[in-house]
């Protein structure tokens, strides 16, 4: 999938987030079916004649232009299996399998961007560490491995290492 697709699924998943905000009170829930998710609230009713009238009327009136200023995103938490995210007022609940899949699709977008992360670890990050992870390993007819790891927080964590890169690594985790 290329960036252009991948900023798509993006865009097309938020879109989908904030619709649904208005359609259920939590994404990913077992008990809704995806289309139920996705489905477009219902249109409001036709306005009558003497709003429509007055509706005319405000339209032509010149309106004075906003300063666009970008949505701000802000998240919380309301209890420990949700949190709930609100973009330009609109808000949606995400219990954690809809967490998960917002990682997925951020993490995807975010590593085909030009800008790469950071090669060094900034001061004072904050991480949440996974102590002895679940793996899994494969091995490719090039000699390249592929490690998986699961992260608590980020969910299966894959990597390609060529066969210097495991030696390294090798030396790495067996250096006193």
């Amino acid at each position: 999938m290329n960036l252009h697709d991948q900023l798509g699924a993006l865009e097309s998943s938020l879109d989908a987030l904030l619709r649904a905000a208005t359609v259920s009170p939590v994404i990913g829930a077992a008990d809704e079916s995806p289309t139920d998710a996705m489905a477009e609230p219902p249109a409001p009713p036709p306005p009558r004649a003497d709003e429509a009238q007055e509706t005319a009327l405000t339209a032509q009136a010149p309106a004075d232009p906003e300063p666009e200023t970008p949505p701000a995103l802000t998240v919380s938490r309301p209890d420990r299996d949700t949190i709930q995210m609100t973009i330009a007022g609109k808000s949606v609940l995400l219990n954690p399998e809809g967490v998960s899949e917002l990682i997925e699709e951020l993490s995807n977008v975010r590593a085909s961007m030009s800008v790469e992360q950071p090669m060094g670890v900034a001061p004072g990050w904050r991480f949440a560490a996974t102590k002895n992870p679940v793996m899994a390993v494969q091995k490719h007819a090039n000699g390249d491995r592929l490690l998986i790891m699961r992260h608590t927080g980020h969910g299966w964590v894959p990597f390609t290492f060529s066969p210097d890169m495991v030696v390294e690594l090798y030396a790495m985790l067996t250096r006193r």
